[in-house]
């Protein structure tokens, strides 16, 4: 997520660095599942890895951005298949762990930059917005639609899905720091870490697997699309609430 500034540490062995990597983990508070058990522990497999071999958090944060951007290309350059949704799926999976181990690298490093973050942020919205125009293209080119409004999904799951992470992401910097830790001293809820699957950004590749079935793949897509408007909302009223709340500035 970002570089460390002005530090340059001696590479630790893989095994040494797993271990601090899992002593440096970030909370799980409002984490999905597979966010938790599936795409930090690779993170940390591949942060560890990446330490070892003397790479920074920013050059992490490239990889992270030419395998998510080969798999965004594979939707709209090559005519749908099962093969075709296997390596876009691997290669969305592998981006979407190394945009968690760079975060994870630099805190092993002793810190990160605003450089660093700044980076990350350009690479994640850059990855929204381009899987959402791949399938769009990807309709037009290939599929055989019943109906020209079909389109539109891409556009509108596109608007949705920026709108999220953006409204996620500004919340968290206005939102006032909370003294003496609060909420986060309690135990992460795993019914709210499920209930988040639906917007989890690794299930959303899963959907990938699915196209070699095109009507099959636009039914889950839809399905997804669904999912996310209605979190929308209601990330929407939560974060207005919460910032309503806050003291004035």
């Amino acid at each position: 997520m970002a570089q460390a500034a002005e530090r340059h540490p001696e590479p630790a062995a893989f095994g040494t660095a797993l271990r601090r990597l899992r002593e440096a983990q970030k909370t799980a508070k409002g984490v999905s599942l597979y966010s938790r058990y599936v795409n930090r522990p690779l993170g940390r497999v591949l942060a560890a890895a990446a330490h070892r071999a003397g790479l920074t958090p920013n050059q992490v944060t490239l990889l992270s951005a030419a395998c998510s951007f080969a798999g965004v290309a594979a939707v709209a350059l090559v005519r749908p298949s099962w093969t075709l949704g296997w390596c876009v799926w691997a290669a969305l999976v592998v981006g979407f762990a190394l945009d968690s181990a760079d975060g994870q690298l630099a805190r092993l490093r002793g810190g990160g930059s605003p450089a660093g973050e700044w980076l990350d942020h350009v690479v994640d919205c850059a990855k929204i917005t381009g899987l959402h125009a791949a399938v769009l293209i990807s309709f037009h080119r290939f599929a055989d639609l019943p109906g020209e409004g079909w389109l539109l999904l891409p556009l509108g799951f596109q608007l949705v899905a920026v709108l999220i992470f953006f409204g996620g992401l500004l919340t968290d910097k206005l939102r006032p720091a909370r003294p003496g830790g609060g909420a986060h001293d309690r135990p992460p809820s795993r019914l709210r870490a499920v209930a988040l699957l639906p917007v989890d950004h690794g299930v959303f590749c899963a959907v990938f697997l699915l196209l070699g079935a095109p009507g099959l793949f636009r039914a889950c897509y839809a399905a997804l699309f669904a999912c996310y408007a209605l979190f929308l909302a209601a990330f929407a009223v939560k974060w207005f609430r919460e910032l309503s709340a806050a003291p004035q500035c």
